[in-house]
């Protein structure tokens, strides 16, 4: 089996990669973790995972950039049904724009936008949300494989400044409290999406990880 991480020129790649590393070896699979930027290292690939840190606009122009991706990613993901996992910006790319300096066509494999964080002024809290927080999961949602052993007051490790506002509620799968409730999980059939980093976060990332790589839609 083969675990492809894209890099397309997104920061915090190489702590995700070390982070699922660990989790094939204490999980016992023969699996290879690899890390590219070609296309057709997607399509051979049996899962994918899409890091990302920065700008939306700049990692959408930056995965639009490598030569096939996006073609290799749509007839991996959408037409053969692989497990697919969106990471902070990786999961923001799923929707249908992004409202980060201006507008930026998304992936579109998700119904919605992406929206800058709004706090009221009282709440006290700053922009961006960085730090650890609960996450709240949706009713059923911890059914899912990904999410099995996770439970509403786990805390997870946020960074951003935008967030996902899914067209479709069903497709939040938990969210947060910061001001308002915010996603942090979004998915779909073979897909699904952390706002929150799980390789820095600890014991329920690692968990979140190791399920994912166990994942047959």
């Amino acid at each position: 089996m083969k675990t492809v991480l894209i890099d397309y020129g997104s920061g915090n790649l190489r702590s995700a990669e070390k982070a699922t590393q660990c989790m094939a070896r204490e999980t016992g699979l023969e699996m290879e973790i690899l890390v590219t930027s070609r296309a057709e290292d997607v399509r051979g690939a049996d899962r994918i995972i899409l890091p990302g840190v920065g700008a939306y606009g700049d990692c959408m122009r930056g995965l639009s950039a490598l030569s096939g991706m996006r073609e290799a990613l749509e007839e991996v993901i959408l037409r053969r049904g692989r497990p697919f996992l969106g990471i902070c910006v990786g999961m923001q790319l799923l929707a249908e724009e992004g409202h980060e300096h201006g507008h930026h066509t998304g992936l579109g494999w998700i119904k919605g936008t992406v929206e800058p964080l709004r706090v009221p002024p009282e709440s006290g809290l700053k922009i961006p949300h960085m730090g650890w927080n609960e996450l709240t999961f949706a009713p059923g949602a911890a059914d899912h494989p990904v999410l099995a052993g996770l439970e509403d007051g786990d805390h997870a490790y946020f960074v951003h400044s935008y967030f996902f506002q899914a067209a479709q509620p069903e497709a939040v799968l938990a969210t947060v409290d910061y001001g308002d409730p915010v996603t942090a999980i979004i998915g779909r059939d073979n897909i699904i999406g952390t706002q929150f980093h799980p390789e820095k976060s600890q014991n329920v990332g690692l968990r979140l990880i190791r399920n994912f790589l166990n994942w047959t839609p």
